[in-house]
């Protein structure tokens, strides 16, 4: 009930029309339907690079015109539809980042703030119980309305706020920088949510609606797999200095680490199609208790998104429906499918530690597969070098055999914002190195990702150890 009042404090048809889609939101700067002038490469390399460089006020306007440049290829109807409880709305991110904005950097830092509507803090916050009850996740795809149009007015409304904050002086105080600084990692992680999410619903299209056309090139091929010896005794891992971080990533501490080796490169799909060939779906003594029984129960018998047609095996993309690429990396696997590929293969996954010591010594570059080479998908591993190991950074997210748990010495910050990470240390695994839909700038060697060992449809995918 308490939702209904304050909805209907706000009045949302009257000025835009019967389609709630006003007239400026169909340039270029939001979505339409002219899908021909829709392309995300170009203006997401302009703009989604900003968090390495240049004044706070211009990072943040170039990572909130990012996820706006995400949806130019997207209709209304896109917007606002949710195909999974695990997935949100495209229409729901973009307010849910803006909110966070509004929570934690407006309401405390500008005398007198008014929220753009009472309601939005309801419906647009996460799982900040610190801050109030929540709309329930599942039911997110639901509503109507506020539409798209009111969701864009919200976003500009905060971003004339911010930069009025920014105007006043605000970008040049410590504890405020900080809290905006986070805000925007924040929304580089929705980012790339906006994308998987909007895979998924796609997917769930008969359709297989192309979000992006591309050309996929299938005369690359992938040399085999070398091995190269990884760090080992005690070493240091975790984030410390004055860079940014999110909380999950420190405090530096040693470990001991065995003498291990890691694969030169990503398992690629001809590698995956083998395993599947000899039995890999059904063999048992393959998969961990808890693996088995959710294969059994979901039915799988290949990687999420993977569609068999005449006897031939296709992938979606964001590209739409194309013959499975031997070349590229395996993507869209669960942990427990990692797993068992890596059993079958007599190996094991990597753990965090031995990751992060391999990255260390591969920083990210602008020639990794991130969202602003625009591809969306991951790429095959190039065999015109002898730099080892590739693709450590981009492509896709690489399980490990870590669980998601908290350092020594560790402690969650305190208020609302420690419910960022810490709460969720219970029934996940840690990823490392991030995707073909991550922003480069979002990225390190520390990063702590994180999801429960059945999800599928981030960009995942498998690197070996042994």
């Amino acid at each position: 009930m308490y939702l209904i009042k304050q909805l209907l404090r706000r009045t949302y048809g009257g000025r835009r029309g019967a389609g709630g889609y006003n007239h400026h939101l169909s340039r270029s700067n939001t979505p339409g339907t002219q899908r021909e002038e829709c392309v995300i490469s170009s203006p997401s390399v302009e703009c989604s690079t900003g968090l390495e460089s240049g004044s706070l006020s211009e990072r943040y306007r170039s990572v909130r015109s990012t996820s706006e440049q995400i949806c130019k290829p997207l209709t209304p109807e896109d917007c606002v539809i949710q195909s999974m409880p695990d997935a949100s709305p495209i229409r729901w991110h973009l307010a849910h980042t803006t909110w966070f904005f509004e929570t934690f950097v407006l309401k405390p830092n500008v005398p007198g703030y008014e929220p753009f509507h009472p309601a939005f803090e309801y419906l647009f916050n996460s799982y900040y119980n610190n801050v109030g009850e929540q709309f329930p996740r599942p039911k997110r795809g639901l509503l109507s309305r506020p539409g798209l149009s009111d969701v864009f007015d919200y976003r500009h409304a905060v971003d004339r706020a911010i930069a009025n904050l920014f105007d006043r002086g605000g970008d040049e105080h410590t504890d405020l920088e900080s809290i905006v600084e986070l805000g925007l990692h924040h929304e580089q992680q929705h980012q790339e949510l906006m994308l998987t999410d909007l895979k998924h619903l796609f997917f769930c299209n008969p359709l297989f609606p192309c979000y992006e056309p591309r050309a996929t090139d299938f005369s690359i091929t992938t040399s085999e797999i070398q091995w190269v010896t990884g760090a080992e005794g005690v070493r240091s891992i975790g984030h410390e200095g004055a860079s940014f971080a999110y909380d999950n990533e420190g405090p530096r501490h040693e470990v001991l680490v065995h003498p291990h080796e890691l694969s030169s490169r990503l398992v690629t799909c001809r590698e995956f199609l083998e395993f599947m060939s000899d039995g890999g779906y059904r063999r048992p003594e393959l998969w961990l208790s808890l693996g088995w029984q959710t294969r059994t129960e979901h039915g799988w018998q290949a990687p999420l998104y993977w569609h068999q047609v005449d006897g031939e095996w296709r992938r979606f993309s964001l590209a739409g429906l194309e013959s499975v690429n031997p070349a590229e990396p395996v993507c869209h696997v669960s942990y427990f499918e990692a797993d068992a590929f890596a059993r079958w293969a007599s190996c094991r996954l990597p753990t965090e530690q031995e990751w992060e010591l391999m990255a260390s010594d591969c920083p990210a570059t602008e020639a990794d597969n991130f969202l602003e080479a625009g591809h969306l998908h991951p790429a095959p591993a190039t065999s015109n070098d002898h730099e080892l190991p590739k693709q450590v950074f981009g492509d896709v997210w690489e399980w490990t055999s870590s669980p998601y748990i908290a350092y020594p010495g560790y402690q969650p910050p305190e208020g609302a914002i420690g419910e960022y990470n810490g709460k969720f240390m219970c029934n996940q695994q840690v990823l490392r190195g991030g995707s073909c839909a991550s922003s480069r700038s979002h990225l390190r060697a520390t990063y702590r990702n994180f999801f429960p060992p059945e999800a599928r449809w981030q960009f995942s995918g498998i690197r070996l150890a042994r």
